[in-house]
């Protein structure tokens, strides 16, 4: 094993490390940088990096990899983790899913040291960090307004990454495409096995969405090897995979008092929510296009027509996706500890 070099510090197998990867300034000339920190094992294995905040307004990533950080889960480690808490520290700073040019990162790798804002910070993490690693998983939540089912996306064609998604221990696995610019892709190109856990909302912590990402990636790490395997606790979670999923979207302007929640099993015509005007009255209802199960949904009251309300998975077997959905949050009982072990 030789040593690992990143923003040119050097970490050798057993060493721990801190790094300042250093941004581009803010224009008060206060100065800026990626936090990035490194646990290499003595022995062997894969290189993993778990990155959050992409979008700076996405924060249960960043407790994530915090009690990734903490735990003793990762004492015997093989191979080496690259955990990033933040890469869109401009984002963070201003509660915003952006950079400062207005850009979005995700829609601008693998970037360049001679582009905009965000290709020079896409660049600069991409090739620092995701460029020097075999596997990756991005940790995101919903946008602002709306939340996310614990869930993972990835190219799920590919058996390995495959593999990986049903090791980490949803019970949502969407095959999702890859989108220009993005992150994934570029990871996908340069030969690095990627998948995104997505969970939670915008701008608020979600103790059952950080636990769920907190135990997948621990997972993750067994199934790689990195980790000794031990025996799961709790109930069996069966892995479902949707193939297609789709946005049911507002019919009419006004006020909106949702029935289904993220979870829920759906028929075919179930009513998810109504539409009232100003006074109350009635004007619309919001009915399931088809049987799946909610795996996003709008949080804000208020809806303009045309506008996407709740995103349905479509499944084989999507009733057995919500039981599934139920016993992994009897594992995760909010009365325990954060994971420790």
């Amino acid at each position: 094993m030789t040593d690992l070099v990143i923003g040119g510090k050097s970490v050798a197998p057993g060493e721990t490390a801190r790094i300042e990867l250093e941004m581009p300034p803010l224009y008060t000339a206060t100065h800026m940088s990626i936090p990035v920190y490194v646990k290499r094992g003595k022995r062997p294995g894969p290189t993993l990096f778990v990155s959050a905040a992409i979008h700076g307004d996405e924060l249960n990533g960043i407790e994530i990899v915090g009690r990734l950080i903490r735990s003793n889960s990762i004492e015997r480690l093989r191979g080496t983790l690259i955990a990033v808490p933040m890469v869109n520290v401009y984002g963070v700073l201003n509660q915003s899913r952006y950079l400062p040019d207005r850009r979005d990162l995700n829609r601008s790798f693998p970037g360049s040291k001679k582009g905009s804002l965000a290709g020079r910070l896409a660049n600069l993490f991409f090739k620092e960090v995701v460029c020097k690693c075999d596997v990756g998983i991005d940790l995101h939540t919903g946008a602002i307004h709306r939340s996310n089912l614990p869930q993972i996306r990835a190219n799920l064609d590919d058996p390995e990454v495959l593999e990986m998604a049903k090791a980490f221990g949803v019970p949502v696995l969407l095959n999702a495409d890859i989108r220009d610019g993005s992150l994934r892709q570029a990871a996908s190109e340069a030969g690095v096995k990627m998948m995104l856990y997505e969970a939670g909302q915008a701008l608020r912590y979600d103790e059952f969405s950080i636990r769920a990402g907190l135990r997948g990636i621990i997972n993750t790490m067994r199934h790689l090897g990195m980790l000794n395997k031990r025996k799961s606790k709790g109930h069996d979670i069966e892995r479902f995979i949707a193939r297609e999923s789709g946005w049911v979207r507002a019919s009419e302007s006004g006020l909106v008092t949702h029935l289904a929640q993220l979870g829920d099993f759906v028929e075919k015509g179930d009513r998810l929510a109504v539409i009232a005007d100003p006074y109350g009255d009635f004007q619309a209802a919001i009915n399931s296009p088809a049987e799946g199960v909610v795996i996003g949904k709008q949080n804000i009251p208020l809806v303009q027509e045309g506008e996407a309300i709740y995103h349905i998975a479509y499944f084989k077997r999507a009733e057995s996706v919500a039981e599934h959905v139920e016993l992994l949050q009897d594992n995760l009982v909010l009365g325990e500890p954060p994971i420790a072990e």
